[in-house]
């Protein structure tokens, strides 16, 4: 093996959240590395349009704005590397991040800023036709469908709680629950609003099966309800059967993880792991929107630079 890339501090992932942690960093002399094991700006550069990012008022395609704060974070000297991270140990003064190809990275502070993914359904149609009538985020995408039919799969509390934010710009959803709805009782009050008010109907005991197609948009949904095959013609599907954060890397080490799997962190950021720092989706708490991954980044780099500081003063 050869020996460890030095640096003061390695950021695991390289999305919004990391790439303007990166911008602060670098603007500081700080010497940063980022490692990214798929698409430079996460999930944000995979969405097909951004209309909540503040600054962008006709909106911006993800991809876009994550070419955008990739560059950012390149002019101040970030350097962006590709690899994906299989482990991270801390030491008195010092972290060190091991890739799966056998690279080590040892740095004064490392940053986690892995992202999660969404949970998939795995039905035909699903991937082919994500960004094109599939979807997983309401508040990101639901303003496409005014006056339209969707489709909800889900039951727990963030499906009821999306299906509600839709109703505003639909004009009715068919929601497709595996089995009961198991969200929170002040969410079923709301959802039996809106069922009597006709804007949503509710299938229970229903499975989604397809996402079927035409000429690149969706069409229609066939699931089976109570055994027997059913139709559901549709404008759009949203898919909302939870979270995956990114941290199965972490499985053996010391950062602590809430019940899902997020990491959690005090309120500088800080991970129970020394040295090491958590901020955006991956992070306990967070509120899985761009805006704020980007500012959960700011602040990480500047208690970076302040842990920097201290361990340099023999604080």
């Amino acid at each position: 093996m050869s020996e460890p890339v030095q640096t003061d501090v390695v950021m695991i992932g390289a999305g919004p959240s990391a790439l303007a942690a990166a911008v602060y960093t670098t603007r500081e002399d700080i010497k940063t590395i980022l490692l990214e094991k798929g698409v430079v700006g996460g999930l944000a550069a995979i969405t097909d349009q951004v209309d909540n990012y503040p600054g962008f008022p006709e909106g911006v395609t993800g991809l876009d704005l994550a070419d955008k704060l990739e560059k950012q974070a390149e002019r101040f000297g970030a350097d962006i590397q590709y690899g994906e991270v299989s482990g991270i140990t801390s030491h008195d003064d010092h972290v060190v991040v091991t890739t799966a190809d056998g690279n080590e990275y040892q740095a004064k502070a490392a940053l986690i800023a892995t992202g999660s993914d969404y949970k998939k359904i795995g039905v035909p149609g699903e991937q082919e036709y994500y960004g094109k009538g599939v979807h997983y985020c309401a508040t990101c995408d639901g303003a496409f469908y005014r006056d339209k039919k969707l489709v909800v799969v889900g039951g727990g509390n963030s499906a009821v709680q999306e299906a509600l934010f839709l109703t505003r710009f639909t004009t009715h959803i068919d929601m497709l629950v595996r089995s009961t709805i198991k969200a929170s009782e002040i969410l079923q009050h709301e959802l039996d609003k809106a069922v009597k008010d006709g804007k949503i109907t509710v299938h229970l005991n229903t499975s989604t099966d397809e996402i079927v197609g035409e000429d690149n948009k969706v069409v229609k949904v066939i699931g089976t309800k109570d055994g027997k095959k059913t139709e559901f013609e549709t404008d759009g599907v949203f898919v909302f059967v939870g979270l995956l954060p990114n941290t199965q890397f972490l499985k053996d080490t010391d950062v602590e993880l809430d019940e899902v799997g997020f990491i959690k962190t005090d309120e500088t950021l800080q991970t129970t792991l020394p040295h090491v720092f958590a901020s955006g989706d991956v992070r306990s708490g967070a509120t899985m929107q761009i805006a704020s991954a980007v500012g959960e980044g700011a602040t990480a780099a500047l208690k970076i630079r302040e842990h920097l500081e201290s361990a340099q003063h023999g604080k």
